[in-house]
């Protein structure tokens, strides 16, 4: 005859199950609640599900286009005007050639765009090796949303370094423009991070921007592929390129 697990049992297992978990990804601290174990048996299942590669999360503002960019970039086959459909989340596999013509996966987490007051949750920063931070140039919100997410990333990386891109979308909205090139790329400096204004419609100007985060993500140790702030380079702005 079969026995039912009693549920003290139950927890005792599933503590058990979520424990190996947490020691498997690294984490510290041997007092683990259960909700604390089972956020790290969540992380495990989600760096699972984006597999090898590395780890890239777009995020920005709702409506900035986003998806746009990387189906654009990826496929070709964004139609510009199309009608806004609002992503849940999306992961997107990309073979980029770097500057050092090496061939080198990506995997592209596309996140749900954030709305007033919303933040990105949590779990993206564990499991990042590189950010891509998207504003639209006729939405001065989104670019202050921009900025409020590269100091959460700076605040939640812990020692771990991170790759950082900045992409100001919809350049081709000359007449609804609020924000100011040089003020975008003055903060860029301010903040050492590289920094490209682009449109969906020119897909030329998405391809330099992620060939030099792919360069950054897999470049040897002892070398960097960006810049330091202050030097001349193509990438600076789309006015550049």
């Amino acid at each position: 005859m079969k026995g039912k697990k009693s549920k003290h049992s139950a927890c005792a297992a599933k503590r058990k199950s979520c424990q190996k978990v947490a020691e498997k990804n690294g984490c510290p601290n041997d007092n683990h609640t259960l909700q604390d174990l089972r956020l790290c048996l969540f992380l495990g299942k989600l760096r699972s599900k984006m597999g090898k590669g590395c780890k890239v999360v777009v995020c920005g503002q709702a409506a900035v286009g986003k998806t746009a960019i990387l189906e654009q970039l990826l496929y070709g086959n964004h139609i510009v005007g199309s009608e806004w459909t609002e992503t849940l989340e999306d992961v997107y596999v990309a073979s980029v050639e770097t500057d050092r013509g090496v061939k080198e996966q990506l995997r592209l987490y596309d996140t749900k765009g954030l709305h007033d007051g919303q933040d990105l949750p949590k779990h993206y920063y564990s499991v990042a090796d590189g950010f891509v931070l998207v504003y639209s140039v006729d939405n001065l919100e989104s670019f202050k949303k921009v900025d409020l997410l590269k100091k959460e990333i700076d605040k939640s990386r812990d020692k771990k370094e991170v790759a950082v891109v900045v992409l100001g979308n919809k350049t081709d909205l000359r007449e609804r423009r609020q924000v100011d090139s040089e003020v975008a790329q003055q903060w860029a400096r301010g903040e050492k991070v590289k920094l490209w204004e682009v449109s969906v419609s020119e897909r030329n100007s998405l391809i330099e921007p992620f060939t030099q985060l792919t360069s950054r993500l897999t470049q040897p140790q002892s070398k960097s592929a960006f810049p330091l702030p202050g030097r001349k380079s193509k990438g600076t702005s789309a006015n550049d390129m």
